[in-house]
């Protein structure tokens, strides 16, 4: 706290100094034999101004440890770290409140982490628990495949990879906050990534009749394969879902001096302007996700942009309503690339 702001808050002691003086001055002008004159009224004021002000400094002086203490400093974590400085009564009295509040939310915060734990333990388990009667399903539904109408199948097995994709959804939720515990990172090639994303959504191409082509030569990135394949299918998944019968999905892989590009393009509806600066943020739906027949949950591309944020990709996205869209992953350059093998 500053001399000024210590002044301020103790406007009340003036106004008793003031009254004090006032009171001296009265109490000499009632006594007999006593002139009061200007000068002796000047002498008293000065006199107390100056006990006033020693006094008003020791006071500073001996609090300004205590209030350097509470003060704020940018990084520190005030909710960690308990105070042992007090003096006074008072401070202790402070003291003991504050450091009670802190106790407090510690042993809260503690309470949350585990619960988190556990939810997050019960998630992982429900997923791979729930992955198992998935997959007892689809070889049950290709066992009688022959037996249903063609409609009915591939509906069914739209269904069913659906709910693969939203379980996968969970499942990445949950591990967001825990990703640096999980991820591996080393040379790894675009296509090999991305052919096995594209084979899972056969049937989408098949069902709209969407032609995809991959353009440029494979490019080896330093990342981790199994989170940038999850990346890719939500892009993907994202471009099937907006583009309609007939459409196109180029898929491009660049080389470029900062780095390597793998570019996503659709021929879909495009992304609304005042739309396309949300569209990363968790739950945001959007006019096009709004309709009954998407069925967006507003997760896939907030994932995507955390996880590739977190990977060191960039992210980005470009759109035209009526047009389409075009996702792009951008991977730095390493010096590792440079070195001789």
């Amino acid at each position: 706290m500053t001399i000024w702001k210590y002044l301020k808050d103790q406007w009340w002691v003036f106004i008793g100094w003031f009254l004090f003086v006032v009171l001296t001055a009265f109490v000499i002008w009632l006594t007999p034999d006593v002139t009061l004159s200007i000068g002796t009224l000047g002498y008293l004021v000065l006199m107390q101004a100056v006990i006033l002000g020693i006094i008003l400094t020791i006071h500073y002086l001996s609090r300004r440890r205590w209030w350097h203490e509470l003060t704020y400093k940018e990084g520190d974590s005030v909710l960690q770290k308990y105070l042992t400085s007090a003096r006074t009564e008072e401070e202790k009295l402070y003291q003991a409140f504050i450091n009670q509040v802190i106790r407090e939310h510690q042993e809260n915060m503690q309470q949350v982490v585990t619960n988190q734990e556990e939810q997050k333990d019960y998630i992982d388990s429900w997923v791979h628990e729930i992955k198992v009667p998935l997959a007892a399903t689809q070889l049950l539904l290709r066992s009688v495949e022959f037996d249903l109408d063609d409609a009915k199948y591939v509906a069914l097995e739209n269904e069913l990879l659906r709910i693969d994709e939203y379980v996968d959804q969970v499942l990445y939720v949950a591990r967001l906050d825990s990703f640096t515990k999980d991820y591996l990172i080393r040379e790894t090639s675009l296509k090999q990534l991305i052919q096995p994303v594209l084979r899972s959504q056969a049937n989408y191409f098949i069902q709209k009749n969407i032609h995809f082509t991959v353009e440029g030569d494979d490019q080896q990135v330093l990342t981790d394969g199994k989170w940038i394949s999850f990346i890719f299918r939500q892009l993907l998944s994202n471009a099937i879902k907006y583009t309609p019968v007939n459409g196109t999905i180029t898929i491009q892989m660049i080389k470029k001096r900062q780095g390597i590009q793998l570019r996503l393009t659709d021929s879909g509806i495009g992304i609304p302007k005042e739309d396309l600066r949300r569209i990363f943020d968790k739950g945001f739906t959007g006019k096009n996700g709004r309709n009954a027949e998407v069925h967006s949950t507003g997760l896939g591309l907030y994932l995507a942009k955390n996880l590739a944020s977190q990977l060191g990709v960039q992210l980005s996205v470009k759109s035209k309503v009526g047009q389409g869209t075009t996702m792009t992953l951008f991977f730095p350059m390493l010096s590792y690339y440079e070195e001789e093998r």
